[in-house]
């Protein structure tokens, strides 16, 4: 829990709404989350949602943190996350969207990328943005956390002196032969 909430509880989050909404009545508000797609985690949200929404507070999207990998989360998990956020109303959009070639509990250093590491994150890719297409009316937009491997904050995350290849575009600038 943020200290924003540990403070103020949660109605501060319907304040910040509210508040957003009343400065600018033409914005389109999104609640932002990681792991919005755990189940325990996309539960809560959606109470959250529910709550502020039966409320008649201003929410007219929900963002989900894209930090994932080339093991996880399930394309069940991204899919029944969509669907329960679109079942409140709400437009989703997919944020800083990655793809580690790390498992997040892997402690280890490959060094340079391996080209079979590479083709599974070109696959996964491929089947995240096929979910995507099949929810087109839903999803109203998907943001990369970054353009290429060169600049990446999964580099020393969560492993200091760690290189990552989460991107789209490899250390160079180009397109990654796998995508092509």
């Amino acid at each position: 829990k943020s200290p924003w909430y540990q403070r103020t509880g949660e109605e501060f989050i319907g304040r910040a709404f509210t508040c957003a909404h009343r400065v600018d009545p033409e914005a389109r508000l999104f609640y932002n989350d990681y792991n919005a797609v755990v189940p325990e985690k996309r539960e809560k949200i959606v109470r959250l949602l529910r709550s502020l929404l039966d409320r008649g507070i201003p929410v007219h999207g929900m963002g989900m943190q894209g930090h994932w990998t080339i093991y996880d989360p399930s394309l069940s998990e991204i899919e029944a996350a969509i669907e329960a956020y679109a079942a409140l109303g709400l437009e989703v959009q997919i944020t800083e969207l990655d793809v580690s070639l790390y498992d997040w509990s892997d402690q280890g250093n490959f060094g340079v990328a391996p080209p079979e590491l590479l083709e599974k994150q070109a696959e996964r890719y491929r089947q995240i943005f096929d979910l995507f297409r099949r929810y087109r009316g839903v999803i109203t937009g998907v943001t990369v956390w970054g353009p290429a491997d060169d600049r990446t904050w999964r580099d020393n995350f969560p492993v200091r002196g760690r290189k990552d290849w989460p991107l789209l575009f490899d250390m160079n600038h180009r397109l990654k032969t796998l995508f092509v």
